[in-house]
């Protein structure tokens, strides 16, 4: 279904096989919305559904900044740097969802338990995370956390589709496919938020992104976004 015409393009093939992702493994990007008419239309549809969403959630919004000061003095949002097209820096929002020290309490945690430590090299997150709040594991579970990134979007550092935002230390991890990756706008939600999320490999998740890099269509955005509807609604995959 997600397929285009495209035969510079390579196959990737069981990535779970291999130790790292290698250059032949990466082919060419072949993207459906190289087009400028089709670019215009994702963004039109970027702007159009992060602006109703904004408008419809705001009460909601309220709500929620209310939850995170009642529990945990602090902040109420949280903005961490991301790569984003062209390697450009942006500061990605989200609604705190960690108690104000989270990277001393983290260093603390994995320092006690060492156990826990080959989880967050690998995933870059934990599943039993004593720096989330209970108010933020509600809000991660919804991915009701991540409502402040339709700003993000509406400036033009996101799009509403796209490959998971990665930070500077995951770049290694990606290796060559990096250089894909900052030929496209990150996404609000993506293959890999609608493919299991945090049930998948780290190399999953990259593989997931490679095939949105070079297949992705006006079509393919339309049907993720709706099926991330479904994930929001019943929160699978999430922590």
């Amino acid at each position: 279904m997600f397929s285009v015409n495209c035969p510079a393009a390579k196959i990737v093939n069981h990535l779970e096989d291999r130790p790292s992702l290698s250059e032949s493994a990466v082919g060419l990007v072949c993207p459906g919305l190289r087009d400028p008419g089709a670019q215009l239309i994702k963004r039109i549809l970027d702007v159009v559904v992060a602006a109703f969403l904004l408008i419809l959630a705001l009460p909601l919004a309220v709500a929620i900044a209310l939850a995170i000061v009642l529990e945990k003095r602090g902040p109420v949002f949280f903005a961490h740097t991301r790569i984003g097209k062209h390697e450009r820096r942006f500061r990605l929002w989200k609604f705190r969802s960690m108690v104000v020290d989270a990277d001393a309490m983290l260093a603390r945690h994995l320092k006690a338990h060492p156990d826990n430590l080959a989880e967050w090299r690998e995933m870059h997150k934990l599943k039993d995370d004593p720096r989330v709040t209970r108010v933020g594991r509600l809000l991660r579970r919804s991915r009701l956390d991540e409502l402040p990134q339709l700003v993000n979007v509406l400036r033009g550092e996101m799009s509403m589709v796209g490959p998971r935002p990665i930070v500077q230390e995951e770049i290694a991890k990606y290796g060559p496919v990096f250089a894909l990756y900052v030929q496209v706008l990150p996404g609000l939600t993506g293959l890999w938020q609608v493919s299991g999320r945090t049930h998948t490999s780290y190399r999953d998740r990259t593989e997931l992104d490679m095939k949105y890099m070079r297949h992705r269509t006006v079509w393919m955005d339309l049907l993720i976004l709706l099926k991330t509807v479904r994930v929001v609604l019943f929160g699978r995959g999430a922590y």
